[in-house]
């Protein structure tokens, strides 16, 4: 039947405008809103999601790039280079490498003036320059390879702090504080004494002040290792009542007595460790850190605010 086709192609097709449709019509209006509501919330829905991805870099912290701690600066570098070269010279014949020792090596008995009849080349040029030149030398491959190795962490964030200039001049003072203890205890002593242990002391001591504060080297989190070099140092009576500090000296100390890593004299009296030298390198790198420390003095307090705990320990 013909009425009976055209209500089935009004149901499939639209609703027809007769009465027995108007259900249909409104249903369809009906539908139609829910349809325009859904598609609307639809496009909220995607105008949202580029906005908040272009927001969630900003709310999340972006990571600087970042330096390695163990990144060697030029100073040190230049340091490490000259002990490779100047310990060739175990290359050159006996007699010639006995000579420079003799010549560069501390000799305590070289200021011995009752014993005018002993020789030492020289003269007296080198009673001055071997305070320092004696730290330029070195026994053989594993002396001068404990000394680098101490000297890579230590070493590289002092040279960061101190710069190229004041580095070296403290590593000449130290050395020479070291061949001054070694001199007070040994007089009378012919063995010369060679080694960079004493500075390599000093290093450690001068780079304690600042080493465990918040954000420093021995921090041991990713950072910049020139800001980890530069953080506010610790006063020295505020570094001796930390607690950090006090167990590295105890270990510093054991390391020394236990497996006599150092210098290294050389001679007639055999081979031994002149801790002696370290203990006054130590010293004088300790309590003459100020003096080279181009950190304003006015942030030491930041720095002993910043190294204590979140318990209020020190």
């Amino acid at each position: 039947m013909t009425p009976g086709r055209e209500k089935i192609s009004g149901i499939e097709g639209g609703c027809s405008q007769h009465p027995p449709f108007v259900v249909c019509a409104l249903a369809q209006r009906a539908q139609s809103r829910l349809f325009g509501l859904i598609a609307r919330k639809s496009r909220r829905l995607r105008s949202k999601i580029p906005l908040e991805a272009s927001e969630s870099p900003q709310q999340l912290p972006q990571d600087a790039p970042h330096e390695p701690i163990l990144t060697l600066p030029g100073a040190l570098t230049a340091y490490i280079a000259l002990l490779a070269i100047i310990h060739l010279r175990v290359l050159l014949p006996p007699d010639i490498e006995n000579w420079t020792i003799d010549v560069f090596g501390f000799i305590p008995k070289r200021y011995d003036s009752t014993l005018l009849q002993i020789y030492f080349p020289g003269g007296a040029g080198a009673k001055i320059w071997t305070f320092v030149t004696y730290s330029l030398l070195h026994a053989n491959l594993s002396h001068i390879g404990f000394n680098i190795l101490w000297l890579l962490p230590f070493g590289s964030a002092l040279a960061r702090r101190f710069g190229a200039a004041r580095f070296f001049i403290f590593l000449a003072v130290t050395a020479a504080a070291g061949a001054l203890a070694h001199l007070l205890t040994h007089e009378h002593a012919i063995a010369p004494m060679i080694g960079a242990s004493a500075s390599v002391s000093g290093t450690m001591a001068a780079a304690l002040r600042f080493a465990f504060v918040q954000g420093s080297f021995l921090w041991f989190r990713r950072g910049d290792a020139e800001a980890a070099a530069r953080v506010p140092a610790l006063s020295l009576l505020r570094a001796m009542r930390n607690t950090r500090v006090l167990g590295f000296l105890a270990v510093w100390f054991g390391v020394n007595i236990v497996f006599g890593m150092g210098s290294i004299a050389i001679g007639a009296d055999g081979s031994s460790v002149a801790w002696q030298a370290h203990i006054g390198g130590f010293i004088a790198g300790l309590l003459l850190f100020s003096l080279f420390d181009p950190v304003p003095r006015g942030a030491v307090d930041a720095a002993d605010a910043s190294s204590a705990d979140e318990s209020g320990r020190v």
